[in-house]
């Protein structure tokens, strides 16, 4: 450490992580430029090592952070409603409580309180999803412990799907080979003829595809069982690959095993070395110039 006047004001200098601090203590004192140096060096050493002095925003009450949070929410998304009707139950329960006072505890009763008013568990999952992100650092600690307690979110439960008839099935395809992306059809191929999931289509890798043995093997997958499982092509999901190889193929100028088959990029496919990240929006324009309402199963 050292310290030095400059026109009548103390300096102070000293190194820190490999690097020189010179800054100014903006005093005539000496022995305030030297608690002023301690003091900037604490700060640098706290900062480096993520040690932050978060007492204030402990003390904040959750209906401040929650409004503060929608008001930044609003900033970056479109849609808002879910998030204020979220934000909504919240604050209507635990609206007065400081952020110290919000456990783990907290959230579970807060679970059980909504399914008593007739909430979904999905709904409840979103709500508590909202909670811990607007409590920041404190809702990564809630969360992990409910996580390790496997009582972080509620079980949805899951309606068995009703099998698209073979008028359903055709109507989709028709409007998959009319739609702009060139990507829809052969993934709703993949969906209707090799029974993958959405996960599973978006990961899927050339190399994982092989056209002139006309199989493919699952990559990554919902469950463990479902990983490295290998599916034929069958002759109609054999032409559809192919011909979206070749389109493939004149897009990118080659193919590389390690390139995702649905590549990133919308409307129009432009980062081979990234997987597309939703089908959603796509199934759902398919299925309603169809005409066929539900997710429906694969069967």
């Amino acid at each position: 450490m050292a310290l030095f006047k400059r026109g009548g004001i103390w300096w102070y200098e000293f190194l820190f992580a490999r690097r020189r601090v010179r800054e100014s203590a903006k005093t005539t004192s000496k022995t305030v430029a030297k608690l002023a140096e301690q003091k900037r060096r604490r700060q640098l050493e706290d900062g480096f090592n993520g040690v932050e002095d978060n007492r204030e925003e402990r003390i904040r009450s959750v209906k401040e952070l929650g409004s503060a949070y929608l008001d930044d929410y609003k900033l970056r998304h479109k849609a808002i409603t879910f998030a204020e009707y979220a934000l909504g139950k919240i604050l209507r329960h635990l609206g007065a409580l400081m952020v110290v006072d919000v456990t783990d505890r907290t959230v579970t009763e807060y679970q059980t309180t909504r399914l008593k008013e007739g909430a979904s568990p999905k709904t409840i999952n979103e709500e508590v999803g909202f909670l811990l992100r607007l409590l920041g650092e404190a809702g990564d600690v809630i969360r992990a412990r409910l996580r390790r307690r496997k009582t972080l979110k509620l079980a949805v439960p899951r309606g068995p799907g009703k099998a698209y008839t073979p008028e359903q099935k055709a109507a989709m395809l028709a409007a998959a080979k009319a739609a702009r992306s060139p990507a829809i059809y052969p993934a709703l191929m993949l969906a209707l003829h090799a029974g993958m999931r959405d996960a599973e289509t978006r990961g899927l890798q050339w190399g994982r595809l092989d056209l002139a043995k006309a199989y493919l093997t699952v990559g990554d997958s919902k469950t463990e069982a479902g990983e490295g499982r290998t599916i034929p092509l069958n002759s109609a999901l054999l032409v559809a690959m192919v011909e979206y190889a070749k389109w493939y193929t004149e897009r990118f100028g080659t193919i590389q095993p390690e390139w995702y088959v649905f590549p990133f990029g919308k409307p129009r496919p432009k980062d081979p070395t990234r997987p597309m990240v939703t089908l959603k929006t796509s199934w759902n324009n398919v299925r309603k110039k169809a005409g066929v309402s539900g997710w429906g199963s694969r069967a």
